[in-house]
């Protein structure tokens, strides 16, 4: 199966074929499900694409009138109605744009206020250029116009040889349902990629959350900085928020993570 028959495929039906997959290659019926219990969906953004444009990473932001300087370099502006809408767990908006901001920090982690903003859809923008001496980096640009959604999991302990092998035959089902799927550049909601460190666990350890506040930490969004990060030779910039303020869009206390090989 090709890239393009399989990127709108319901993740249900994504689920029956990957079960008829493992019953054919003999992996028992309770490992599969335990398998897609562990999965959490996500949405992956890449170039080359037949388009739309979906995000636009680099250059300069597109900031409406009279909004505040950036304080960090503009990374990407998501076309949040161009999303397969239900393709993620989180409550993203169905339209307008988010902003993601970082800057080639790796390693560093903090509590930011103004490193994701959402301007509404119909609010007049312009892209501003960051100030020459005091404005921050610019990456360089590239259109994502291939959006594809699927499944991710949290990194998993293998503790023994039989246990990786089980998941190897499980990963390897999956990737024949799925088919060829582009290197993706972002990454919205699922679980987190990392070279090091898990950044929604860093972000837990750093600003734990009240035990009887309910809410918890995720992952928004992930962003490989590849050659369009001049900075970083190999770079994940993450931005991690609580799930009650990505329902509010309130993104004052978004934490960032930046992460290097």
């Amino acid at each position: 199966m090709t890239d393009t028959e399989t990127v709108d495929e319901t993740p249900a039906a994504r689920a029956a074929r990957f079960r008829a997959e493992a019953a054919a290659r003999g992996i028992p019926a309770a490992q599969v499900e335990a398998y897609i219990r562990g999965a959490r969906p996500a949405i992956y953004l890449a170039e080359d694409g037949p388009g739309p444009v979906v995000a636009l990473t680099g250059g300069h932001p597109p900031l409406p009138a009279g909004a505040p300087a950036p304080t960090a370099a503009f990374v990407a502006a998501v076309d949040c109605a161009a999303l397969p809408p239900g393709a993620t767990d989180l409550p993203l908006p169905t339209e307008g744009h988010l902003l993601f901001f970082a800057d080639p920090d790796p390693g560093s982690g903090a509590v930011l206020a103004d490193a994701v903003r959402y301007v509404p859809a119909g609010t007049p923008s312009a892209e501003r250029p960051a100030d020459p001496d005091d404005g921050p980096d610019t990456y360089r640009r590239a259109r994502l116009d291939f959006c594809f959604h699927q499944w991710s999991w949290p990194p998993r302990e293998e503790d023994d040889d039989e246990e990786s092998e089980r998941l190897a035959e499980l990963e390897s089902a999956w990737s024949h349902v799925v088919g060829w799927r582009p290197r993706w550049r972002f990454q919205l909601g699922g679980e987190p990629n990392s070279f090091n460190w898990d950044p929604v666990e860093v972000a837990r350890d750093d600003v734990p959350l009240p035990a009887a506040d309910g809410d918890e930490w995720t992952l928004l969004a992930s962003w490989r900085g590849d050659d369009d990060c001049e900075e970083l030779e190999s770079g994940l910039f993450h931005w991690v928020i609580r799930r009650s303020d990505l329902a509010a869009r309130r993104f004052d206390r978004l934490y960032v993570y930046v992460d290097a090989f």
